[in-house]
This record gives structure tokens, sequence and C-alpha cells, in this order.
């Protein structure tokens, strides 16, 4: 696996707009990138191997994480992206040391997004586990012949989610790699990509033991905002999904309860 060295543009990387980020273009070798887009499931195949997302803020998206379901080439640039070398470019790159990569993948792995498939501004969760800082996302993009009029472009945006600062479409070998802040307001384009084609990306996360300087340490989960022009998103359907994840959160949690303490009263019973 052959990539692009990051350790001399840490410059570039700490100075952007909106939030600190960087692409790379033919991050891959070429026929590197082409190996692993290959090895993707279709869509239909990749509904057995992963999690599908149909939520407000996320659908008609799936993300395999479970390495060993991961085909060669694709374990090749997951064990790369996790190396203890490209770590310390990683390193360099940011600024920010002892970088840890995930091994459990939580979050990531495999992503392929689907005709009329999206993913909504937001902000992502900030801790791990073992009480982990989140710190940096890394985002392969495996598309060959990704037309910009399909969509599926990575956007960032301005910290009050009324500008859209930069927007990327996911072309073969790209690489997006951003810092993860209360600030770092992300999301992709909604897709109008024909019935036979996916958006393909590989994603991982980077975590430090140490707490970023930026005070961003409560813990929370992935925190999504409205674009400027969905209005109806922001104003009904996000806060109706809010609510409709609360009530399901508070019924696995009153559930939860109840298994304990019915195992409490059975074990006291002499019931196995």
């Amino acid at each position: 696996m052959r990539a692009s060295r990051l350790a001399d543009r840490h410059q570039e990387f700490v100075s952007a707009k909106p939030f600190p980020h960087i692409a790379i273009d033919r991050f891959l070798d070429a026929a590197d990138a082409r190996a692993i887009a290959e090895e993707y499931p279709t869509f239909e195949q990749a509904k057995a191997l992963g999690f599908s997302f149909n939520a407000v803020n996320e659908r008609k998206k799936i993300q395999i994480t479970d390495s060993s379901r991961f085909t060669p080439h694709v374990k090749a640039l997951s064990d790369f992206l996790a190396s203890p070398a490209f770590l310390a470019d990683l390193s360099a790159l940011t600024g920010i040391p002892g970088l840890l990569a995930d091994p459990a993948l939580f979050g990531g792995g495999m992503h392929m997004t689907g005709p009329h498939g999206r993913l909504d501004v937001h902000v992502d969760f900030n801790r791990g586990d073992g009480g982990l800082y989140r710190r940096l996302n890394l985002l392969v993009y495996l598309n060959p012949d990704w037309d910009e009029a399909w969509g599926g472009q990575i956007e960032l945006w301005d910290p009050s989610v009324t500008r859209c600062c930069v927007s990327l479409p996911p072309t073969l070998g790209r690489c997006v790699i951003f810092e993860t802040s209360q600030i770092s307001f992300h999301g992709v384009a909604p897709l109008r990509c024909p019935a036979d084609h996916v958006r393909r990306s590989f994603a991982t996360y980077y975590y430090t033991t140490a707490a970023p300087a930026d005070g961003d340490v409560e813990m929370h989960g992935t925190l999504f905002r409205a674009r400027p022009d969905e209005k109806l998103r922001g104003y009904v359907l996000m806060p109706a999904e809010r609510i409709t994840r609360g009530a399901a959160g508070a019924v696995r949690a009153v559930a939860g309860t109840g298994r304990r303490l019915a195992g409490k009263l059975l074990r006291r019973l002499g019931v196995k």
C-alpha cells in the first residue's frame, strides 16, 4: 500500500478554514485505489454484511465495520491506516501527538450510500471506548466515475451552519482528513446518482488519551443541524427524529432495568 506523505503539509492543515483539514488527491496509488473499489460489494450484498441507516438525518447508507468481512485489498487499506508509521505521519500533519487508531472501527469502515441517500450536516460524537477523545476523521473515496451532478460532495460548514465553505466530490483516491471538534460541522450533499451507482468510501477515526485543548470534553453524541435552505428539516423532521430516538432510548433503558430487577428477584428465589 502506497500513499502520499503528509508531514510536509502541516501548515496547510492547521491554517485551513472553516476548521483544520486537508484534501489530498491521489492519496492512494491509482492501481491500489481501483483494486479496493472493485472489491466493494453491491449495495444489496452490503445489506447482509453491515448496518443500514434509514433515519431522517442519515439514510440509504450501509456501514461495514467488521474487519473479518473485509476483502484483501480493503483489509490492507484498513491495516495501513492504523499502522504505527501512518499514525506518526498523521501526528506530523496535524500536530496532535499520541494518536491512536480504533481497532473496532466504530462508526467507520466501509461506507456505501445509494441513490437518494443523504447525511445531514453534523458534528460527530466526541468520545470513544475507555474515555478516549476523538480527534480526527479520515475519509478515502473510492468512486472511479463519479459525476459531480450526482451530488454526494463532502461539505465542510462554518460554525453557525450558515455557509458551506468547502465542497468536494468523492472522486477515486481522494482523501479528506479533518479535526474532530465542537465546530467541525460537515455533511454529504444528497445523492442524485443513477440506480446502478453507489457512493463508496472508507472511514476511520483517531483518538488520544489526552483531552483536546479546545475544551470539547463533555461527552456527546452526533449533533445534527439543518442547512439554511432546509426549514422543514430543521423545524419539524429533525426535532421529531430526536423525540423518536429519545423515546426509543427510554424504552430500552426501562426494559434493561426491568430485566436486571427480574434477574435479581429470580436469583433471590433460587431460580437460575
